[in-house]
């Protein structure tokens, strides 16, 4: 694990947040944002409502203005307890009062906003009936590096969160795996894991493991059987996500070979990772070691996909995304090999950019293990 954990974030930290986004707003052309309750809204505010309901909730990050977050009168205690409160104008509505019209005051009529791409489609549809002369585009297209690039406390949140997951798989390496179903060991991981939330956890024995996003299930896991273990969620806000591949008893030479292809694809997307490479070239570094070696068809996903306040974000590692990479993004190199009806290995780490090259925030081992 790691050592003290950062300071809790400010109301100054909120603040930079949405004074750097209003004026990426601006560069992209756009009248400003609007965030939805959600992850966008966690990291702008730290205010995260209790329930998302039909009552409007949204923040209004504009160029020149100050923010402004939209609540329910009846929420409005917590909204004013969040750590990013002070850095804003909180602005309540009852019921029997029409949001919209109260949010409309606050948007340009010809604007084109910025949405949160999981905001409800009533409040949009709501906003567009109010104004209708605005115009709205998801966060992720209008601005998909808005939370890409994490300052060194957002590092070190997830270095922790990524320490968590290496002791769950320190743990889960050392009990039974054969004879037990696969649901049975996912729950010994869970109880291992050390996470306030978990996004997935994936068991995948022999065949099931040629399924990338194959669920634990009810398949009773035999000596011989290759295992995918992949598993991610948050800790304190940021999340987790590693993969590693392990072995029911001895393997045979082709599995040894595929393991170690794999492995060694991993290390060359890793290897790839410093300040101003296209994001696509992690994947083309990774993804040629295993075309190389007569496994090309069998690498059926992306490298990799960024990771903070969720555990699928921009950036993504894949062919055509151009974007260089920046000292503090933050992302999985993932590279896998699936063979049908067979099985199939895959070794993940998050890896983040720093000013000469990458860090790894997982160090489990990336050799073969072996359990019983």
């Amino acid at each position: 694990m790691t050592g003290t954990m950062p300071a809790p974030f400010t109301a100054d930290d909120y603040r930079a947040r949405m004074e750097r986004a209003a004026r990426a707003a601006a560069d992209a052309g756009l009248a400003g944002l609007l965030v939805a309750p959600g992850p966008d809204l966690v990291w702008f505010t730290g205010y995260a409502p209790t329930a998302e309901t039909e009552r409007l909730t949204l923040l209004v990050v504009a160029p020149g203005r100050e923010p402004v977050l939209v609540v329910p009168t009846l929420e409005a205690p917590d909204a004013e307890k969040a750590a990013g409160a002070p850095a804003l104008t909180l602005r309540d509505w009852t019921d029997g009062v029409d949001p919209y019209a109260a949010t409309a005051a606050l948007l340009d009529g010809s604007g084109r906003y910025g949405i949160s791409d999981n905001a409800w489609a009533l409040h949009l549809l709501g906003l567009q009936q109010a104004l209708p002369g605005t115009a709205y585009a998801s966060l992720t297209d209008a601005l998909p590096m808005l939370r890409a690039v994490k300052d060194a406390a957002e590092v070190e949140l997830l270095a922790a969160a990524g320490a968590a997951a290496d002791a769950a798989f320190e743990e889960i390496r050392k009990v039974r795996f054969a004879g037990r179903r696969e649901s049975a060991v996912a729950a010994d991981l869970l109880r291992r894991y050390g996470h306030a939330h978990v996004d997935f956890t994936i068991v995948a024995s022999g065949p099931n493991g040629a399924d990338p996003h194959h669920e634990a299930g009810t398949r009773v896991i035999r000596d011989g059987d290759m295992v995918v273990l992949d598993f991610g969620g948050l800790r304190d806000g940021y999340g987790s996500d590693t993969s590693r591949t392990v072995h029911v008893g001895e393997p045979t030479e082709e599995e040894r070979r595929v393991h170690d292809i794999v492995r060694e694809a991993q290390e060359a997307g890793y290897r790839a990772v410093r300040p101003g490479v296209p994001c696509e070239e992690v994947d083309r570094a990774a993804r040629a070691v295993i075309t190389e070696a007569g496994y090309g068809e069998y690498f059926i996903h992306r490298t990799g996909h960024g990771i903070g306040v969720t555990t699928h974000e921009p950036p993504y590692m894949i062919e055509g995304e151009r974007q260089p990479l920046v000292p503090g993004m933050c992302f999985s190199v993932e590279p896998g090999i699936y063979l049908p009806c067979r099985f199939g290995v895959r070794i993940e780490d998050i890896v983040t950019v720093t000013e000469s090259g990458g860090r790894r925030l997982n160090d489990t081992t990336r050799e073969m293990v072996l359990v019983e």
